[in-house]
């Protein structure tokens, strides 16, 4: 935590691309650094530190907001045609720009079906949607961008007021059991832990342009959702086959359990040494319950 730590502190100035859930958590966090955040947001907001960006209207910020940048975060998927948002508006931009580090964010999502098998960051990417696909699209046009990029592949996103817990008080839950299926999971706070983590060890840590954070066991979403219903003190439904309950799934929902996979963190918590906030979904889970 050496040089890097000290200039976290020393405003550095950061702009988030897609202040979406994790986007959000991100620049709450950094900012406690005393580090200049400056978040996008597709309409105008009070926000001083909000600027407006939206590709899909053309709609871009002020080069203003680009004085002084020193690091950049992207959380914006895929545009229709599979191109990346924010290099498609402004990759001269941000080549102009002393630039110490890019963060963006991808998806475990192009490792594809692996039949509940271990993937890690060695492996080969077969993305299996079309999403993925675009997604993997993305990462490449980032590194092949030649600015100083780390790809971060992330599985189901949760954290508090995000969580099976809201599902089931919104009666939006959907109680399906399918054999050997299992899901990785990561919460907001290790996403925003491990890049701050790998930004203050920048200096003393090897660099790996392409890193899956997650946590520690991969399980069935059946299990989350029975802890969630006890953690509430209220009677799980009877799970329902999810060959019966496929109908009732939109299409997006039903993609997600045509893939079968674990996530490997080894990269991260064994080799460069970050020590995740929840290890698994029940320590997650009990602080979305302690935070709703």
């Amino acid at each position: 935590m050496n040089n890097f730590a000290s200039s976290l502190k020393n405003k550095n100035k950061f702009l988030i691309f897609g202040c979406g859930f994790t986007g959000s958590f991100f620049a709450k966090t950094i900012r406690k650094f005393g580090c200049n955040v400056l978040t996008s947001s597709r309409s105008s907001k009070k926000d001083p530190n909000s600027f407006i960006f939206n590709s899909d209207t053309i709609t871009i910020p002020d080069e203003k907001i680009f004085d002084g940048v020193t690091h950049i975060l992207s959380c914006i998927p895929p545009s229709k045609n599979g191109k990346d948002p924010v290099l498609g508006s402004f990759q001269n931009k941000l080549k102009s720009l002393s630039l110490e580090w890019v963060g963006y964010l991808s998806t475990t999502g192009v490792y594809g079906n692996t039949k509940g098998d271990w993937v890690s960051e060695v492996d080969q990417p077969k993305p299996f949607q079309k999403r993925s696909q675009k997604r993997l699209d993305c990462e490449r046009e980032w590194i092949e961008s030649g600015l100083p990029v780390q790809i971060f592949r992330l599985p189901g996103i949760y954290g508090p007021g995000r969580s099976t817990f809201e599902a089931i008080r919104n009666q939006k839950i959907h109680v399906i059991s399918k054999k050997d299926q299992v899901f990785s999971r990561v919460h907001v706070a290790d996403i925003t832990n491990a890049i701050i983590y790998l930004l203050q060890n920048k200096n003393s840590l090897k660099f790996h342009q392409i890193i899956n954070i997650a946590d520690d066991e991969p399980c069935s979403q059946l299990e989350v959702i029975q802890y969630c219903y006890d953690l509430l003190g209220l009677k799980m439904p009877k799970p329902i086959l999810f060959e019966d309950a496929k109908k009732e799934l939109s299409p997006i929902a039903q993609s997600f359990w045509i893939e079968n996979r674990r996530v490997s963190n080894k990269l991260l918590c064994e080799t460069l040494g970050y020590k995740l906030i929840y290890k698994n979904y029940k320590k997650g889970l009990k602080n979305c319950f302690l935070n709703s």
